[in-house]
């Protein structure tokens, strides 16, 4: 086993384009949403206490809530056992979703399509 896997120092495994896939949740466990770091979001949500991310769309960094106000406010960040996924544990100021919904999966795959869950 290698020191990234058993070790104790924080070393995120970034793909190719320098991301990490984040997932978000509340402090219950409700997925809330999924999106990617890189290595100034991570380190800027570790600082600051609240998510931010990198928009792969705008190629920027961007604080979740920055125009909204529905900030993540992070509780606890867990990284997954060969560090490329984190678990962002965080306490929501509103919906975590740009559409208004609590969640990003607010829908349901089923063999007609989607149905409207939240």
């Amino acid at each position: 086993m290698d020191m990234r896997e058993s070790g104790l120092a924080l070393d995120p495994k970034y793909d190719a384009n320098g991301l990490i896939t984040a997932v978000v949740t509340d402090r219950v466990g409700a997925l809330l949403m999924v999106a990617h770091m890189n290595a100034d979001a991570l380190a800027a949500t570790l600082a600051g206490g609240e998510a931010v991310f990198w928009s792969r769309s705008r190629a920027r960094l961007w604080r979740k809530g920055e125009t909204s106000g529905h900030v993540l406010k992070l509780v606890e960040a867990r990284i997954d056992c060969d560090q490329d996924a984190l678990w962002l544990i965080c306490d929501p100021a509103g919906p975590a979703c740009h559409t208004g919904a609590t969640s990003c999966f607010y829908r349901r795959v089923t063999s007609d399509g989607l149905e409207r869950i939240g």
